[in-house]
């Protein structure tokens, strides 16, 4: 394969809702550009990009796929995306390499829940976009009706580039008004036959290209004038508007295709390679540093992973795009995260699972490698002497989360090192070693996200395990003073032990004075603080413990062995040995014994103490709120508002976002299991929310009162 140069590539990305047609149109393109000798199809689990056992099992993509195709004298990297909302991180990976989206909207169904939530992908991203009406030939494509519910979502910037002369199950025309010709397909599809337009179409397309007309001289103040004096724009200074206004995402233009039957592919590609801005094109990248790194061929080389995956036979493969400079097999980079020098062997462009040896890539490139050491995905390599890093892909919050468990305990390292391995290869699966919560916990975008994960395990890594429900990490703290004494004594034929700590604990708040004086049940106790020790909890919160002992009554060498008795409680709250935070604890007597007390006494001691004085002061369990944003069509906006008032939710303000209305509201982590599915039953899969921890609150008396007795029970059994 030849060395292509910047200006001869483009990067794209595929979106769209899920049975779009992505996977299909990416096999007509890779086909019509000589990749790929026949077509493979979904149904027959044999197309170049998904091709993955579970793609071929669920006849969708789950990953974000590589490929490319070379057409019209340029290399047009594609990646074709997910459709599914518990995939997007694979759109989001794709997102970052590409330069531009082309969107896929089913031609029989106008703008679906996938369509507008890419969108918004799309949208935050900055990324320009071209528009395909797919699946023109099935007997219910309606194009009036697909650009109409493009208005609705893009307004005047729906531009229309083509149209169906005959949609439906004869659909083999369209008109493109740029080049004012019709293309009329044979019934295999490939090569047009290129006409005049019909006379009873003349009138449609006329009107369609001034429309287009104008809309490309918004674009340029130069171009404005030419059309102001001459009434109209020539095929160059029409095609000059729209990329403008493509990379501006001040237009979006429609075209035509049956990627099935391979219909208006040829014209897909050739807009592609006319209107896509290329690598160049899109503006310099930004490292870490604020520096504009220029994506050009004389530049320093530098490159950014942007995904990693594993495969049988062969290991680890590391997808890269080339930012600046040229890669040559063979070359030495450094890994500017990790420090190593890392040597890329071979450079592979992929189609899929093919993949084809280059020696030498140019700026803007994608193309991929394997036996990278110390190289995973987000990572920066350059040049020696370089020494900077792009920002890493920055992922969604997970929706949702389950406690997972291998079957048999023998499998649990290797439950360990699956689940690191999907991490890498789906950075929006996380996982938590919860020491708190005793339990692996697995987080996702979706149940059917984790599900797809669950599949993984069982059929690729054959690893039998169970999801559980996961618990909540409560948090334990106290609403008032309290004073506690305890002594521990043992005895037992030789060296004996004795500790007795008298303390007071109190609710910590930002801004407290150091104590002086403490009433307690009527009673005060004064104090005298000698020394101050301030610790801030891995868990949150504070714990400030305070030496109030006069007199010697405790040695000092001592003091640490309560303070860590303390902490030990700390760790296992009182109530339902969940972590306990925000406490002031005052050692201000007590008594030792010469021979018999030591570190374990004291700690003892100083632990039980605690524990006394927490249970009359006040306990509260504490739950973790989260702060979600859901965003539903208006005419389901009742039914979610309902449920999430029965999740104990507070509903904090609503504002409307193009047609939708988006909730913002506080909602307790226990009321959120399985939210994703619930909100996608409720509005047809067209609400989409994010959630993000805010903070801790304390949980209704009746929610506690349970909380308590089923600990109780849980200790009675153990």
């Amino acid at each position: 394969m030849r060395n292509y140069q910047t200006d001869q590539i483009k990067n794209i990305v595929i979106c769209g809702n899920p049975k779009s047609g992505k996977t299909t149109l990416t096999e007509a393109m890779l086909f019509e550009g000589g990749v790929i000798e026949r077509r493979g199809s979904v149904e027959n689990k044999n197309t170049v990009s998904d091709y993955n056992e579970i793609e071929h099992e669920n006849e969708n993509s789950v990953f974000a796929t590589v490929c490319y195709t070379e057409y019209a004298n340029k290399k047009i990297n594609i990646i074709d995306a997910p459709g599914l909302d518990d995939f997007s991180g694979g759109l989001i990976t794709a997102l970052r390499p590409a330069d531009s989206a082309l969107m896929l909207i089913n031609g029989q169904n106008g703008v679906e829940i996938g369509t507008e939530i890419q969108g918004r992908h799309l949208e935050s991203h900055n990324k320009p976009v071209i528009i395909a009406v797919n699946q023109l030939d099935h007997d219910k494509a309606n194009f009036e009706k697909v650009v109409e519910s493009l208005k609705q979502s893009y307004g005047s910037k729906a531009v229309i580039i083509q149209y169906p002369v005959n949609p439906g199950e004869s659909f083999n025309s369209l008109i493109d008004v740029v080049k004012m010709k019709m293309y009329k397909y044979p019934s295999d599809g490939g090569k047009a036959e290129i006409t005049d337009i019909p006379g009873d179409q003349a009138d449609r397309a006329e009107e369609l290209r001034n429309d287009l007309i104008e809309a490309a001289a918004e674009n340029d103040e130069s171009l404005m004038e030419t059309f102001f004096d001459k009434g109209t724009l020539n095929e160059e200074e029409m095609l000059k508007g729209i990329r403008m206004g493509v990379r501006a995402r001040n237009m979006f233009p429609v075209l035509c295709s049956s990627a099935k039957k391979d219909m208006g592919v040829d014209r897909v590609l050739d807009f592609i390679c006319d209107v896509a801005p290329g690598p160049d094109e899109t503006g310099p990248a930004i490292n870490t540093d604020g520096k504009e790194i220029k994506c050009t061929s004389s530049s320093p080389a530098s490159l950014f992973v942007f995904k990693t995956s594993m495969e049988q036979h062969i290991g680890e493969i590391n997808f890269f795009k080339i930012m600046s400079g040229e890669i040559t097999e063979g070359v030495d980079l450094i890994n500017n995260t990790t420090s190593a020098k890392e040597r890329f062997s071979q450079l592979l462009v992929v189609a899929g699972k093919t993949r084809h040896k280059v020696s030498k890539l140019s700026a803007g490139d994608i193309a991929a490698t394997v036996k990278l050491k110390n190289t995973s995905a987000n990572q920066t390599l350059t040049a020696p002497g370089e020494s900077f890093e792009f920002k890493p892909i920055a992922y969604p919050e997970p929706k949702y989360r389950t406690a997972i468990k291998a079957k048999s305990e023998s499998d649990e390292e290797k439950l360990g090192e699956a689940l690191s391995r999907m991490h890498d290869e789906d950075p929006t699966i996380l996982i938590e070693y919860s020491k708190e919560l005793k339990q692996i916990i697995v987080h996702g975008q979706g149940e059917y996200h984790l599900n797809i994960l669950k599949w993984h395990l069982d059929n690729i890594f054959k690893i039998e395990t169970d999801y559980i429900t996961p618990k909540i990490p409560y948090r334990e703290t106290i609403t008032k003073t309290a004073q506690s004494t305890y002594r521990h004594k043992k005895q037992s034929g030789g060296a004996g032990q004795f500790g007795e700590v008298h303390m007071v604990i109190e609710p910590y708040n930002e801004g407290m004075p150091d104590p002086a004086k403490y009433k307690v049940d009527g009673k005060e106790i004064n104090v005298s603080v000698r020394g101050k020790e301030e610790h801030k909890l891995p868990w949150g919160g504070m714990l400030v413990y305070f030496n109030c002992i006069v007199g010697g009554s405790i040695d000092n060498r001592f003091m640490p062995a309560i303070l860590k008795g303390i902490m030990e409680k700390m760790e296992e709250g009182p109530l339902t040995g969940s972590y306990a935070r925000d406490i002031r604890v005052a050692v201000y007597d007590g008594k030792m014994h010469p021979v018999d007390s030591n570190e374990i006494s004291f700690k003892l001691a100083g632990r039980n103490a605690f524990r006394e004085a927490f249970k009359n002061a006040g306990p509260r369990i504490l739950e973790p709120i989260y702060d979600i944003e859901v965003l539903v069509p208006s005419e389901r906006m009742g039914d979610v508002m309902s449920d999430l008032q029965g999740r104990r939710a507070i509903i904090e303000g609503m504002t409307s976002e193009k047609g939708f209305e988006k909730i913002k509201a506080k909602v307790p982590l226990a009321e959120l299991s399985k939210y994703s599915t619930a909100l996608s039953s409720l509005t047809n899969g067209r609400a989409t929310y994010t959630m993000k921890f805010g903070k801790y609150e304390t949980v209704p008396a009746d929610l506690q009162d349970k909380l308590l007795k089923a600990y109780e029970e849980e200790q009675e059994e153990e």
